[in-house]
This record gives structure tokens, C-alpha cells and sequence, in this order.
């Protein structure tokens, strides 16, 4: 016999929250994680990032186009598989977005999507981590992210809907990423650490 819920899903609606807490409880009172495979909605998703700018302040921008799935196993094991357009890079700047797709950062003709396939998920105290393999620029690295799961919905007649939320933050230099643009009074135009922020939303898959 078999659970057709995800294990880091019961486990995470192990604990009853506090009552003050909204979040934690709906995560108590909402339909657990599915059997299954579940496919990221990007219209109602966001992958952004930001990095720290003329050391004073930081740069924010997003990437349009990205698809995912995650897949729950009949034994409950979940994994996730994404891909990132990069050159849908969107800073709001359209000389700045050009910037970025070039050799000097991303190199999007030579290397157009970023990937990410997870190695496990585990517990780190009131939240989870996500551990997985990170490719950008031809580079892969392993990652962890912070990922809180926020329940899951019934949906609006088109099926069940979970919701995630994650981050981890990478030094751009580990992956290919070195150019360095200095400040006459020190330190660089463009930090080297980079926060990668994640608003999910997935559809089951009939």
C-alpha cells in the first residue's frame, strides 16, 4: 500500500500552526499534493531575480518565458524538472535587457535556456529545501533552494492548483558570469550575488 500524497507535503501539514499564522493555516486545512504530475502556469507564475547595483542599490527584473512540471510518484517522492528562456530576460530596460543577452552575461545565442532538475527535497525546520542541479551558461551547478508550499486549491473548474514559493541566491561567477565593470571608488557596477525569487503556480495534470 502506498500514499498517493507527497511525503513533504504531509509532513509539512504535520505540525498545526499557529493561530495567528493565515499562511500555515490554510497549509493545514488544504487538499494535500497528488499522485501525479503537475505543470507550472506561467501566466500566473513569476521567476525574478535581483542584483545589487553601483553597490547602493539593485536591479530587479524577471524572465517571461519558463515552463515546468513537477511529478509526484506513486510512492510519494516528488521531483521537479524547469527551463528558463534567457533571453526573455526583462530588467525594463531594452539596452540593458540586450546587455544581459550577450556574451558578457548570459551568452542566449549560444546558451538559450537555463534548466533546473531536482536531486531531493528535504525538511530544514518550518520549511523545506530543495536541492537540485542548476545548468546556466553551459555551467551546472548543484543548488539548494528554500521553498515553502502553500496549499493547495480546488481551482475554478479547470482543476486542482498548488502553490509554492522559493529563493536561493547564486554568485553569478560560478557560472560563467565574471565580467567586471569596477567603480572608480571601489567595487564593481554589478554585484556578484545574485537572488533568484520563484511565485508558483501548478495545474494537475488529468
Amino acid at each position: 500500500m502506498y500514499s498517493d500524497r507527497s511525503p513533504f507535503v504531509v509532513g509539512y501539514l504535520s505540525d498545526p500552526p499557529a493561530p495567528h499564522d493565515e499562511k500555515r493555516h490554510h497549509m493545514t486545512t488544504a487538499t494535500q499534493l497528488s499522485t501525479g504530475t503537475w505543470a507550472i502556469d506561467p501566466v500566473h507564475s513569476t521567476v525574478g531575480f535581483s542584483v545589487r547595483h553601483l553597490m547602493v542599490s539593485k536591479v530587479r527584473g524577471q524572465f517571461d518565458t519558463f515552463s515546468g512540471t513537477i511529478t509526484v510518484a506513486p510512492d510519494g517522492t516528488p521531483s521537479v524538472h524547469a527551463e528558463i528562456a534567457v533571453d526573455s530576460v526583462n530588467t525594463r530596460n531594452e539596452q540593458r535587457d540586450a546587455h544581459v543577452r550577450s556574451a558578457d552575461f548570459f551568452d542566449a545565442e549560444t546558451y538559450p535556456v537555463a534548466t533546473f532538475t531536482s536531486t531531493g527535497v528535504r525538511a530544514d525546520g518550518d520549511h523545506y529545501v530543495l536541492d537540485g542541479d542548476f545548468t546556466l551558461k553551459g555551467v551546472t551547478r548543484p543548488i539548494s533552494l528554500d521553498l515553502e508550499f502553500n496549499g493547495v486549491n480546488p481551482g475554478m473548474g479547470h482543476g486542482e492548483v498548488a502553490g509554492f514559493e522559493a529563493s536561493v541566491v547564486l554568485n553569478r561567477k560560478d557560472f560563467g558570469i565574471d565580467i567586471d565593470i569596477p567603480l572608480e571608488t571601489g567595487g564593481a557596477v554589478v554585484g556578484d550575488k545574485v537572488t533568484i525569487t520563484l511565485e508558483i503556480e501548478a495545474l494537475k495534470q488529468a
